[in-house]
């Protein structure tokens, strides 16, 4: 249970890589991914988990493994929060900038196709927030967490 089959540091090691690597992936996916997780998403982020297990184990299956597995991705995690606040580079690295969807009525289309973001996901979110159509609309942003923000031009008069 508590017998290491490879030595602490390389538990470390292990998970500092593979974290690493998975907010580089989750990164490149883009906003929307990890903003909306429809059943898919859900289903490939639990089956990514299973398959990096391995990786940052070892093989190692004891209950102290475990224990600094887990132990090491919530400093990590906390440590890059960290970075993440003092940084402003580091910032945009990990959770890029907002960006304009629709500025007074007009529609960016590239930054819609690079964000892969339907219009079903947009008009969605415009009727969320009161408007029926674009030309309703003052500013739609892509927030980093993947929502969409709109501002009707009715508040905006």
């Amino acid at each position: 249970m508590f017998n290491l089959s490879i030595p602490w540091w390389e538990f470390v090691i292990r998970c500092v890589i593979v974290y690493v690597f998975l907010l580089a992936l989750l990164r490149i996916s883009g906003k929307r991914q990890i903003g909306q997780l429809s059943p898919f998403d859900l289903v490939l982020l639990l089956v990514l988990s299973n398959a990096v297990q391995n990786s940052m184990n070892g093989g190692d299956n004891s209950l102290l493994g475990g224990l600094i597995a887990a132990t090491t991705l919530v400093v990590l995690n906390y440590l890059v929060g960290q970075a993440v606040f003092r940084n402003k580079r580091l910032e945009f690295m990990i959770e890029g900038r907002p960006q304009i969807l629709i500025h007074d009525g007009r529609l960016f289309e590239d930054i819609m196709a690079r964000s892969q973001l339907t219009h079903h996901e947009l008009n969605a979110a415009l009727r969320q927030s009161g408007c029926s159509n674009i030309e309703e609309v003052h500013c739609a942003i892509l927030e980093n967490n993947g929502s969409v923000t709109v501002t009707s031009r009715k508040n905006h008069s």
